[in-house]
């Protein structure tokens, strides 16, 4: 087969980039690899269930925090949703490094690392991990599918062997080859292209951490709790708790609660010993990550929100404060009328 100056060209630029192909490939397929292969993350009974990862997104997700709170309030439908995740990851992670109908799946890692970067972007207490996959995951799979895959692909190595759908227009979009487009179509193709990823880095990059202009911050780094729909009636004081900051692979480690007056007064309170021993009864769960009693206090894992009911003392109609105080010395308060 006699090969045209363009399609040389296109020859060589996916060559150039088989590395990248290569390396943006396994990120993907390895998420399929280590969740069935090497251990088995899909069993929402056992430790490390990808679902409750899934639900570390929520606080902070961009543009998309309604499907996931959805999803994680939903356990199966989550399960079938990331069940679904994990074996496109595989295909479209396998078949981009094999460089089989490379451009549609350069497609699907666009795709892929676009969700990523919107829904835990803000996620990476050092080196703003989840971001930085996000946007090199973009920017991988628009360059790739500009190149195609090139000298060591299967595309090319079915093109060699005359098969006959490699003939068709469709498979220079979805496979590899010279992409039958004019060039000053290609070239406006790539600027643009190219200024859009830069633009969302960018945009992104500060949305979630202000690393382009103004304070730098970390929502990875400390953990946080808020309190809402704090209320006392018929002696029964009940909150809703949220985790909505600091690292996901480590928990808000609740350690004591007070309910004080104005005068500084401690009306009811719980210590840690207290708190590790709370009943299902007192813990209302609304998603997959879960608030549950510790060996040595009360565990608020990322994501995790939950009502919690206490029986306290009979007392007079006040104002009060009530405080929650995390291992780490951080504390968060209300007000109760």
């Amino acid at each position: 087969m006699q090969i045209t100056m363009n399609n040389q060209t296109y020859l060589y630029s996916g060559m150039f980039t088989t590395a990248l192909r290569w390396v943006a490939g396994w990120t993907y397929f390895s998420a399929f690899w280590r969740r069935l292969i090497l251990e088995n993350k899909l069993n929402p009974e056992e430790a490390g269930y990808i679902g409750e990862k899934f639900n570390h997104f929520l606080p902070h997700a961009l543009g998309i925090k309604p499907i996931i709170e959805n999803l994680v309030s939903n356990p199966e439908s989550l399960w079938w949703a990331m069940a679904s995740f994990t074996i496109i990851e595989g295909i479209v992670g396998l078949l981009f490094m094999l460089g089989l109908f490379t451009r549609l799946m350069s497609i699907g890692v666009f795709s892929l690392a676009f969700g990523i970067l919107l829904g835990s972007g803000w996620l990476g207490t050092t080196c703003l991990d989840e971001w930085q996959i996000g946007v090199l995951g973009a920017a991988s799979g628009f360059t790739i599918f500009m190149s195609g895959g090139g000298k060591y692909s299967l595309d090319e190595y079915l093109t060699r062997k005359n098969i006959s759908f490699t003939t068709k227009k469709w498979f220079r979009f979805l496979g590899s080859g010279n992409l039958p487009l004019k060039d000053p179509t290609i070239s406006k193709t790539i600027l643009i292209g190219s200024v859009f990823i830069l633009a969302l880095t960018l945009f992104t990059n500060q949305y979630f951490h202000g690393g382009v202009y103004g304070k730098l911050h970390n929502l990875s780094v400390r953990p946080h709790v808020t309190i809402s729909d704090a209320s006392i009636i018929n002696n029964t004081l009940s909150f809703t708790v949220f985790r909505d900051e600091g690292a996901d692979v480590y928990g808000s480690f609740l350690i004591e609660i007070k309910l004080k007056d104005k005068q500084g007064k401690i009306l009811f309170e719980q210590n840690q010993v207290q708190l590790s021993k709370l009943t299902k009864e007192q813990i209302k769960n609304d998603y997959v990550a879960k608030v549950k009693p510790g060996k040595h206090s009360l565990i608020l894992p990322l994501g995790a929100k939950a009502r919690l009911k206490f029986q306290i003392p009979e007392h007079e109609k006040a104002v009060y404060t009530l405080e929650l105080i995390d291992i780490s010395g951080e504390s968060w308060t209300t007000i109760i009328q």
